[in-house]
């Protein structure tokens, strides 16, 4: 979809959008201080590293040359941010910023300001295209992109060459031929297939990718029982998990525990995003990363994530939101949070500057594949529900009493009910 700002670059209009955005009145009256309160994720994995000091210095650096703006920040855990919000909102405290990761529930509600009743032009339109596109709601961009990964192919070097593999997988009878190697090589994991309900739909989705399929149809209709999908399970029914090729069952393997195996060097390959590079150079894992093979060769893209930042009407603080997005949003800032925590800059400004900078080579490659990354359909108020039931049935299906057809079936059903119920 073209997005409708992208033709917006006159200096003129983005004076007088900046104007407005300074003008406009606010719940607090027009000279008045006022604080502002942000609930956000944490993408630290220690006190050292905390998303909380991340924010504290951004919104000091913010308050410096907006003195009657404060910036007050809470950060939780990832398990506990999105009841968190939810909770303060059902509560009628609603926060006037919230990161994490969903926003359709609330754009549906009518409870969020659209992004173009907040940001300044230029800031708009800085954002890769793609994202912006993965944050509308009914063609209106509500979710603004906050933080965005890839994902890639992992495999370990050193057990690659014991086993006798020269070249990485393209493809997934590749696949299959290399793990049976890795497994004669005694390797506990040859491909770790995690299906356990931490992040089922996210392995779900690579999958389906390679074999051609996805959550959705070229117009955005739920396409999850579609005959790509159900050939894919059966593939990895029957070629990966049928011959033991897994070491472990995909059914109760998490994300987090496949990716601490690959850092002890108990897996050969895995589908993994940047964040597990800095896990495996911590334990001294050589590693490679490829894009991902499918059924006859790469796959056709690979999967995207993104987390959201969204701006809650209750309050009314829309300019004074608006004036301290334009600041998180800036070159410097989005770069700073990328490099800072190995995610992928959200912005075609910092994306730019992050290809252009040696010291985030390793980076590189995921963010190269953003433009053609396929995200959840965060833009469904069905998504949370099927995401769940995803996370639910999907590890049974590879089991050796699987049923692709059946399952996704299921799912099928119920996500057209779902949709359905939303309209």
């Amino acid at each position: 979809m073209q997005r409708r700002y992208l033709g917006l670059g006159a200096a003129g209009l983005a004076t007088a959008m900046a104007l407005t955005l300074t003008s406009c009145g606010s719940g607090s009256g027009g000279g008045d201080a006022v604080t502002l309160k942000l609930v956000a994720a944490d993408y630290g994995d220690s006190k050292a590293n905390s998303s909380q000091k991340y924010w504290d210095r951004l919104s000091r650096a913010f308050e410096k040359t907006n003195p009657k703006i404060k910036i007050d920040v809470q950060v939780y855990s990832w398990t506990a941010v999105d009841k968190k919000v939810e909770d303060l909102v059902k509560a009628g405290k609603a926060p006037d910023m919230a990161q994490v990761g969903a926003y359709a529930d609330y754009a549906a509600k009518g409870r969020l300001y659209s992004a173009d009743q907040l940001l300044s032009i230029p800031t708009q339109a800085d954002f890769t295209p793609a994202l912006a596109q993965a944050g509308e709601y009914q063609r209106t961009q509500y979710g603004m992109p906050f933080g965005a990964s890839t994902r890639r192919l992992f495999y370990n070097k050193k057990l690659f060459a014991e086993a006798g593999i020269t070249d990485p997988p393209q493809s997934w009878a590749d696949v299959a031929r290399d793990a049976g190697r890795l497994k004669a090589r005694g390797v506990k994991m040859p491909f770790a297939l995690p299906l356990g309900p931490e992040e089922t739909q996210a392995e779900t989705l690579l999958w389906m990718l390679g074999g051609g399929g996805g959550y959705t149809d070229s117009i955005g209709k739920y396409a999850i029982d579609s005959p790509e999908n159900v050939k894919t399970f059966e593939w990895l029914r029957t070629e990966l998990v049928g011959k033991g090729l897994t070491g472990a069952s995909p059914a109760k393997l998490n994300r987090e525990d496949a990716f601490a195996a690959f850092a002890d060097g108990d897996v050969g390959m895995l589908n993994g995003h940047p964040t597990l590079m800095k896990q495996a150079e911590a334990k001294g894992v050589d590693y490679g990363t490829v894009e991902l093979p499918g059924a006859g060769g790469k796959a056709k893209s690979t999967m995207g994530v993104a987390d959201w930042m969204m701006a809650f009407k209750q309050n009314g603080h829309q300019a004074q939101v608006g004036k301290f997005l334009d600041f998180v949003y800036n070159e410097k800032n989005v770069l700073d949070f990328s490099g800072t925590y190995g995610l992928l800059p959200v912005t075609t400004s910092a994306s730019e500057a992050m290809l252009a900078d040696g010291k985030y080579s390793k980076l590189h490659s995921f963010l190269k594949q953003l433009k053609n990354a396929e995200f959840y359909p965060a833009n469904k108020t069905s998504w949370p529900l099927v995401s769940k039931t995803l996370k639910a049935k999907m590890g049974t299906v590879v089991g050796p009493r699987g049923n692709p057809a059946g399952v996704l079936t299921d799912i099928q059903h119920l996500a057209d009910r779902a949709d359905s119920a939303a309209e």
